[in-house]
C-alpha cells in the first residue's frame, strides 16, 4: 500500500502535462481531498471543481417550503436527516418551523422514520426522501415495508435525484469528472461508459481513502493528456460492472423518473424519482394536496454557481461574512457535505 501511494503521488508531483479541470463531483470527495492535503500536492495546472453531489445543497427551497407547509399547516410529524433542518426555504427553514410549533424529528435512515411511524400511529408522519441514487433504495424499502404493515400514517416527500442528466449538463464545466463510488456500487458502471462513448464525457470512479483517491488522480493524470475521452473503474473493492441488481429492481419497483428541479442546476429532465401511480397512497404531495410551490432563493448566495462550477464558494461575496455555518444564507453552507462548508471549514491554500 505504501508503495502504491508512493507510485501515485510521484505521478500526481510530476505531473507536467495540459491544463485540466477535475470536477469532485460529490461532497464526501471535496472533503476528503481538503482534509487529506491533497490540493496541496497537485501541481498549479489542476484546478479542482466542486460539483452538484451534495444532495442537500441540490434540493429546491420550494421542497422545504413544502415541507414547512406540511409541518406548520398540517401538523404533519417531519422526519428528516439532520442536515436539511437548517437548509433555508423561500421564508422559513425546518428549523424556523419547529420554533413555531411544527413537529421536526431528526432520524438516520428511513427505516427510522418507518419504525416512528410505526409507533406513533395517532401521528401523520411524512419522510423527507432526498438524495441520489445510493440512498433511493433504503426509501422504497420503508415504503415497501409500510404497505406490508398496513401503515396508513407515513408518507414520503420526495426530491430523490438521478445523476446522469447532471453530468450531461455539466460536461463543459469540466474535462473529467470524479465519479462517487458509493453511487456506482448501486448504478453499475453503464450509463458512465455510455456518457464517455456517446458524448465525449471523461471520468474516473473512486472510493474516499488517501490511497483510493490518489490513486484515482494518478490514472486521470495519465490518461487525460492522451486526448481521447476516457472511463476508468479505480473503485473496483466496491463497484462492480452490474451494480446492486436488488437495489436497482427495488427503485424500480416503487418509483419511476420523472423531471427534477436542482436548486442552482434548474430543471433537468428526467433526473428525478417519484412514487408510481400504485404507491400514491404513500406520496405526500398527493395524500395531503400540497399546493405547487415554485421556491425562491436569497439573491445574495451564489451556491447555483458553485454547483455548476462557475465559481468558487470564496468568490461569493457573502462567504464567511453574512454566511458562516452558525448562520448559512446558501445550502451549501449548511450541509456536511458542502462545497462551501468545505472550504470555510479547511481555508486550504487561501482558496
Amino acid at each position: 500500500m505504501k508503495e502504491q501511494l508512493k507510485k501515485a503521488k510521484a505521478i500526481i508531483e510530476g505531473y507536467d502535462g495540459p491544463a485540466v479541470r477535475v470536477m469532485e463531483v460529490c461532497g464526501t470527495h471535496t472533503h476528503e481531498i481538503f482534509h487529506l492535503g491533497v490540493r496541496k500536492i497537485l501541481p498549479p495546472q489542476v484546478e479542482l471543481i466542486s460539483g452538484p453531489g451534495c444532495p442537500v445543497c441540490v434540493t429546491p427551497a420550494g421542497f422545504i417550503d413544502e415541507a414547512v407547509w406540511l409541518a406548520l399547516e398540517k401538523n404533519v410529524t417531519i422526519c428528516t436527516f439532520g442536515d436539511l433542518v437548517r437548509v433555508p426555504g423561500s421564508t422559513k427553514s425546518l428549523a424556523d418551523a419547529r420554533s413555531l410549533g411544527g413537529k421536526i424529528q431528526m432520524v438516520y435512515s428511513p427505516m427510522d422514520a418507518f419504525e416512528y411511524a410505526k409507533e406513533h400511529k395517532d401521528e401523520q408522519v411524512v419522510f423527507l426522501s432526498v438524495g441520489f441514487e445510493t440512498t433511493t433504495p433504503a426509501s422504497c424499502l420503508s415504503v415497501k415495508m409500510a404497505k406490508e404493515a398496513g401503515l396508513t400514517n407515513y408518507a414520503l416527500l420526495t426530491a430523490n435525484k438521478t445523476m446522469p442528466g447532471a453530468y450531461e449538463m455539466l460536461k463543459d464545466s469540466a474535462d473529467v469528472f470524479l465519479y462517487p463510488g458509493h453511487v456506482n456500487a448501486i448504478t453499475g458502471n453503464a450509463l458512465n461508459r455510455k456518457l464517455c462513448e456517446e458524448e465525449g464525457i471523461s471520468g474516473i470512479v473512486t472510493g474516499f481513502t488517501a490511497s483510493e483517491i490518489l490513486t484515482a488522480f494518478a490514472v486521470l493524470l495519465k490518461k487525460f493528456p492522451e486526448g481521447n475521452p476516457f472511463f476508468v473503474n479505480a473503485y473496483p473493492r466496491v463497484v462492480t460492472e452490474e451494480g446492486s441488481i436488488p437495489a436497482q429492481k427495488l427503485v424500480k419497483e416503487w418509483m419511476e423518473p420523472c423531471d427534477s428541479q436542482w436548486r442552482g442546476l434548474g430543471m433537468i429532465k428526467n433526473s428525478g424519482l417519484c412514487l408510481r401511480k400504485e404507491a400514491q397512497d404513500f406520496d405526500a404531495r398527493v395524500k395531503f394536496s400540497i399546493p405547487k410551490m415554485e421556491g425562491r432563493t436569497s439573491p445574495a448566495c451564489r451556491c447555483g454557481d458553485v454547483l455548476q462550477g462557475k465559481c468558487r464558494p470564496t468568490d461569493c461575496k457573502v462567504f464567511g461574512k453574512g454566511c458562516t455555518p452558525l448562520h448559512p444564507i446558501g445550502a451549501c453552507m449548511v450541509s456536511n457535505e458542502g462545497a462551501c462548508s468545505a472550504y470555510y471549514q479547511y481555508n486550504s491554500r487561501g482558496e
